[in-house]
């Protein structure tokens, strides 16, 4: 089978929609290795990237070629794509990130396009008007045309049909994986030198995630205001932010909590695993994920893991994991003071976590991913 990506996040993205599309692509190439992978992508700048494509012997990138594609490579991949799709007789498109390119559904090859979320229209206060006329317009189109539609979770297969009015039978559920590096448990010795390395030592609790205001972590500073003086941990953030980073630490520094809290947005992806095993608690009060990947990361790392009700969170953190009103700091407050000075109840989220992430792992999304494939296919 020759089924081509949108690869454009692939090489050009290191957050979420950027994992999604390489441990999508990494599994496929791995657990599939007698397809051929065209990843079509804008010019790569960045030479690890190269490296992790080139990494996979079925993977093919495939690159705009002439002087105006390279410039204006946003017009190469709406308008040139679906005749470059074309031209290799590819049996599957997918688009990995919301998108499909114009003409697809008129080039003979089958179409799937990954929806992950439409937060753009669940809380449109936390974007401009003209991104959301954008987004709206692209996935609505990509929706229509698409001959099935992934989403990643039931959440958001529920938001397709709500807002975008489509059909129920076009959409599949497809859950996300996390990288394979947070499989497996390091010793001691490697997690204490790798966490020392940036500054942090003793106990803590853990976020992880960009620092917007979606993401709620101010909320979860509040708490730990409330009980510092309770427990011995710290609290380490690890993010990047503008506005909403300046309110947290302008906090911090209302309270005092300099020598108890940490941001750091300089961790590695290498590192990331350390953070997450060390950690003796992993909280995530967002407001609304689309799916939630750092809940997944910390269950495969045996951290308990406190996140929010509704929206995606019960599909990701499983039934052990404890759920609180986003909007309450009384309740995030007890509920880690409560996973905090109970062991066994924290043993209990632990192994049941674990259990119940394994659903998760590469190798099981990357056969319900590709099954789909070969009915699209067969259909």
């Amino acid at each position: 089978m020759k089924i081509g990506f949108d690869a454009k996040r692939a090489f050009h993205n290191s957050r979420g929609l950027g994992n999604y599309s390489r441990d999508l692509i990494s599994g496929l190439s791995k657990y599939y290795p007698e397809n051929e992978y065209y990843l079509f992508t804008p010019p790569i700048n960045d030479e690890s990237m190269y490296k992790w494509a080139t990494g996979y012997s079925n993977l093919r990138i495939v690159e705009p070629d002439s002087y105006f594609s390279k410039k204006i490579s946003s017009l190469w991949r709406s308008f040139s794509v679906a005749k470059e799709v074309q031209k290799r007789k590819l049996d599957i498109y997918h688009g990995l990130s919301h998108e499909l390119p114009v003409g697809i559904d008129s080039s003979g090859v089958k179409s799937v396009v990954t929806i992950h979320d439409l937060i753009f229209l669940r809380y449109p206060d936390y974007f401009p008007f003209i991104d959301r006329k954008i987004y709206l317009k692209k996935f609505k189109y990509s929706c229509e045309k698409a001959d099935l539609i992934i989403a990643i979770c039931e959440q958001t297969k529920s938001d397709i049909i709500e807002f975008l009015g489509i059909k129920e039978s076009k959409i599949k559920v497809v859950y996300q994986t996390c990288n394979p590096r947070f499989y497996t448990l390091m010793d001691e010795e490697k997690l204490s030198k790798v966490i020392s390395s940036y500054g942090i030592s003793g106990k803590f609790i853990l976020n992880v995630g960009a620092l917007e205001e979606r993401k709620n972590a101010l909320n979860l500073v509040k708490a730990y205001a409330r009980l510092k003086k309770e427990i011995n941990h710290h609290l380490v953030l690890i993010g990047n932010g503008k506005k909403y980073r300046t309110q947290i630490e302008n906090y911090i520094e209302s309270k005092n909590l300099g020598d108890r809290v940490t941001i750091l947005d300089n961790v590695s992806h290498r590192d990331l695993p350390a953070f997450y095993q060390a950690a003796d608690l992993f909280c995530y009060p967002s407001h609304f994920e689309g799916f939630g990947i750092p809940i997944i990361e910390a269950l495969f790392s045996k951290t308990p893991v406190i996140t929010s009700k509704g929206s995606c969170f019960p599909e990701s953190g499983g039934p052990k994991s404890i759920y609180i009103d986003s909007k309450s700091i009384e309740e995030l407050t007890e509920k880690m003071t409560e996973v905090l000075t109970n062991s066994d109840l924290a043993y209990q989220m632990i192994e049941e976590g674990r259990n119940f992430v394994e659903k998760f792992h590469r190798s099981k999304t990357s056969e319900c991913l590709f099954n789909i494939y070969k009915e699209l296919i067969n259909s």
